[in-house]
């Protein structure tokens, strides 16, 4: 009986939820930086058995020669903060593998650990999810192939208000050539800020990228993914507290028309 016990009690704690307390961290990064973290040389080099355990119950190898698909990671939530959108996304996809992008430490950590719980309290379920430190501005080519992508979610980025600092937006012109080069034709990237002024930055920049065309409001109604835009993230659910605004920018990657 004390056995027993001991292993529900090992199991409640193994499924229990991590405080964020214990992973305080800036609430901004700089991204031109140097950090130190591991990185794939290629995306062929990337450890899917390692974020993806259900999916790859052996090695990349056994996937490649048994004749079984190779699944690939289709949604990219960059800067993912504590995961929540992953959270949020997983149940609605739970056969498209996902990948947060987080630059701090700390955070990524408590990411790792939510999912953990999550895997460990609900059998089955979150097993499409995982996040890795690293920082996308740098070495998104690292993580993923041409057109591998069908979504990408940039939520809540930092603003960098100050002139000078706009060369670290994770939204820029020079950016988007790399996210165009991820995504596949028809994918999607999702952006929302709370600062109009950024709001206004990003917009601005996909409507100049000549890859990227806005989505209609009508297909926006009817994605089930923008309803998480917000409701899903902490950024967004302090915002709407706070009766706050907030800017969206939806927009899909096309081909490049022939002059």
């Amino acid at each position: 009986m004390a056995s027993n016990v001991n292993a529900t009690h090992v199991k409640s704690q193994s499924s229990r939820l991590p405080r964020k307390r214990f992973y305080r961290a800036r609430a901004h990064s700089n991204p031109l930086s140097d950090s130190h973290f591991p990185i794939p040389i290629s995306p062929a080099e990337f450890d899917y058995s390692h974020h993806y355990p259900h999916f790859f119950p052996s090695s990349r190898e056994h996937h490649k020669n048994d004749g079984a698909p190779f699944p690939k990671v289709k949604f990219a939530d960059i800067g993912c903060g504590f995961g929540g959108l992953l959270v949020g996304l997983s149940p609605l996809f739970p056969d498209t593998l996902m990948l947060g992008m987080e630059l701090r430490d700390k955070v990524t950590e408590y990411v790792k650990e939510r999912i953990l719980a999550l895997r460990a309290s609900n059998p089955g379920q979150y097993e499409n999810i995982s996040v890795v430190r690293t920082n996308s501005m740098k070495y998104l080519p690292n993580y993923f192939e041409k057109a591998q992508l069908s979504k990408m979610f940039f939520l809540f980025p930092d603003p960098h208000f100050k002139e000078k600092n706009h060369r670290r937006r994770v939204i820029s012109i020079q950016l988007l050539d790399e996210y165009a080069y991820a995504l596949e034709l028809g994918g999607i990237i999702y952006t929302v800020t709370d600062v109009e002024e950024l709001g206004d930055w990003m917009r601005s920049c996909l409507e100049d990228h000549p890859l990227f065309e806005p989505v209609p409001d009508e297909e926006l109604e009817a994605d089930p993914v923008v309803k998480l835009l917000i409701s899903a993230t902490e950024e967004g659910q302090k915002v709407a507290r706070n009766g706050g605004q907030t800017f969206r920018a939806v927009y899909r990657r096309i081909k490049l028309e022939e002059l």
